[in-house]
């Protein structure tokens, strides 16, 4: 007979079920209710349990949609030059992108000089969250050129930006300059990646060059630090 409060009792059990494999990273957690349900406790008795395994990342709740077996960071190779689908290729899980901002703008002083286009030039401003499966990873905000891309549309911006470039345009991307800062989580981060606003995360800001020397992007990419890892290799001169 187990001295063991009833709710460690519960987390042991869906830890076993994830430590077997009957739960997979990524997988769906049953509800509230249908925990309360199986193990005859209070709803309060669920979340005590739910809230254990959340403190050993081993699930992770997901505002509005519930809670899930936590899944393997993904890894950002600062030195590879690759897509969000193609850093997930190997994974083999679903993703998506839900655009929120489709809009032709005009080039501030600032954005232009970025871009390296007449002030006033015509502008394309994207924002994007980007999911693995159902969780939100990434909000990415872009602006590029519309002369260089006045075919991109919303469309395209739901799939593959890279492979609109190199695939449909027969561009070739030869570079992307970045630099990774910590910052504090602005409301609209906080609801978008279900973040807690007082926790600080990363953001990557990118320019994105072509084998001609245009370019072709500005990115500020916003990461939950908690879903990936960025890692470079560093090799001491003789």
């Amino acid at each position: 007979m187990t001295n063991k409060p009833r709710y460690r009792q519960i987390a042991d059990t869906l830890r076993e079920r994830v430590q077997r494999g009957e739960l997979k990273p990524g997988d769906a957690l049953p509800t509230e209710s249908a925990l309360q349900e199986e193990f005859a406790v209070s709803r309060v008795t669920v979340r005590q349990a739910l809230k254990q395994l959340t403190q050993e990342a081993i699930i992770e709740s997901i505002q509005g949609s519930g809670s899930y077996v936590k899944e393997e960071r993904v890894n950002y190779d600062i030195y590879q030059l690759t897509s969000f689908y193609e850093k997930l290729a190997d994974r083999n899980v679903d993703t998506h992108s839900d655009v929120r901002v489709f809009e032709a703008i005009d080039a501030s002083l600032e954005l232009a000089a970025t871009l390296e286009v007449a002030e006033g030039a015509k502008i394309w401003h994207v924002k994007r969250v980007r999911f693995i499966k159902q969780k939100p990873v990434t909000l990415e905000e872009t602006w590029m050129p519309l002369a260089l891309f006045p075919d991109l549309t919303w469309e395209v911006m739901e799939n593959s930006k890279y492979h609109f470039i190199e695939q449909v345009k027969k561009l070739v991307i030869d570079r992307s300059e970045q630099e990774i800062v910590p910052i504090m989580p602005n409301a609209e981060m906080a609801s978008l990646l279900s973040l807690d606003a007082s926790q600080p995360i990363l953001e990557k800001i990118s320019r994105g060059f072509l084998s001609d020397g245009r370019v072709f992007e500005y990115s500020r990419n916003a990461f939950k630090s908690d879903d990936y890892k960025f890692t470079l290799v560093a090799k001491r001169r003789p």
